[in-house]
């Protein structure tokens, strides 16, 4: 009787754990450089704002910088601060919007495209108003978005002061992992990546048709998914890069409840739609998007794993069939050996050894998060809260 359900352990866990392993694998090498284009001639750099007085003049300037000639347009989304008046006086064209009762950053961005409708530009790029885009980056993505006609999203991290929490430090990794390093592993695996919320540009032909108004807690997974089911994929332009500040933890922790169960609620319904659709259509795009989605956030994954070997060596020992140890055994160790191999490569400078031992404490520390899933599901739009408003 141990043995059908060891089994059923074993394989719900090593296919998302080899996965993992060669996304990982295969994301280690940067993607090669496309040929060079020339950048199309209108760039409008679209930056959805909510009560971000304290920094949107910053974000602005930096923004002037670097994407030079571009039109940098601020919505400022149900502010009830002095956003709008210092993204003016920084240089942006402002949209002031106010509708308490549809709030989210879909329903910024529509606002903003229907100010672009009259004279729209060629290329949009989405940039949160906390992020700093990379000089050149912008020429980069609106050239690659003219030439293919889609989406293209650069890789998205995150940054932290030298005095930052060893707990901060994993943070920032596994935001590595998935912005980047299992990005370009997707994109080898099945030709097209997802979309960050962040670092996106769209030409105006296909940002005029996205479905953009809603109060979505994951606008950018689901929109991503949306172009898909539509045979679009998104390209990863590994290098251009977009950077935010990281957020203490006590700070994060709606935000990463909103990402993580955002995520596994869209993994929940349209994982394994995603999967029969490759099958059905013989697409690789499909296929990887949705074994993708059935790899759940690498700090539940550990959690899941680690007490189910201790399950399967007690069902081993009663049963004496060891061969559903083994299996997860050794789908566990490939992920880890991919993990680590990705620390070395990139992670040490933002993940010295000593923060690296601090995993487990991480993983600790998200299991409320795991269990709010089931007890209070973060459904809604939240904004993290910024550094000068700790004090």
């Amino acid at each position: 009787m141990f043995e059908p359900f060891a089994w059923l352990i074993a394989l719900s866990l090593a296919a998302p754990l080899s996965y993992l392993g060669v996304e990982l694998f295969l994301g280690l090498r940067p993607l090669s450089p496309k040929p060079p284009r020339a950048g199309p001639a209108g760039i409008c750099v679209l930056v959805p704002a909510h009560n971000e007085a304290a920094g949107i003049a910053a974000t602005v300037e930096e923004l002037v910088v670097a994407a030079p000639g571009a039109q940098i347009l601020v919505v400022a989304d149900n502010c009830s601060d002095a956003t709008a008046a210092r993204a003016r006086q920084a240089g942006a064209d402002v949209v002031e919007r106010n509708d308490p009762g549809r709030r989210g950053k879909g329903f910024a961005l529509a606002c903003g495209r229907e100010r672009l409708t009259g004279s729209p530009p060629d290329v949009v790029i989405v940039i949160d108003a906390d992020c700093r885009l990379e000089k050149g980056s912008a020429d980069r993505l609106a050239a690659r978005a003219m030439a293919c006609g889609g989406a293209v999203q650069a890789a998205n991290l995150l940054t932290a002061e030298l005095d930052a929490s060893p707990l901060v430090a994993v943070s920032n990794f596994a935001m590595l992992v998935k912005n980047l390093i299992r990005a370009r592993g997707l994109v080898r695996l099945g030709g097209g990546a997802l979309l960050f919320g962040t670092g996106m540009a769209f030409p105006w032909s296909m940002f005029a048709t996205l479905p953009l108004a809603s109060g979505d807690a994951v606008e950018d997974l689901n929109l991503g998914l949306w172009l898909a089911h539509r045979g679009s994929g998104v390209e990863l332009d590994d290098r251009s890069l977009v950077t935010s500040p990281a957020a203490p933890l006590a700070d994060s922790h709606a935000q990463r409840s909103r990402w993580e169960h955002g995520f596994l609620r869209t993994a929940v319904t349209q994982a394994m739609p995603m999967l029969f659709r490759g099958v059905a259509t013989a697409s690789r795009h499909a296929l990887s998007l949705g074994a993708h989605l059935l790899v759940p956030p690498l700090a539940l994954l550990i959690l899941l794993t680690v007490p189910a070997l201790a399950m399967l060596a007690a069902a081993g020992a009663c049963s004496g069939s060891w061969a559903p140890l083994l299996l997860t055994g050794a789908s566990f160790g490939f992920a880890v050996s991919a993990l680590l191999a990705s620390w070395w490569k990139y992670g040490r400078g933002i993940l010295p050894l000593a923060a690296l031992l601090r995993i487990p404490v991480y993983i600790l520390w998200k299991i409320p998060i795991y269990v709010g899933f089931f007890t209070h599901n973060q459904k809604v739009w939240n904004r993290t809260r910024r550094e000068d408003e700790r004090h």
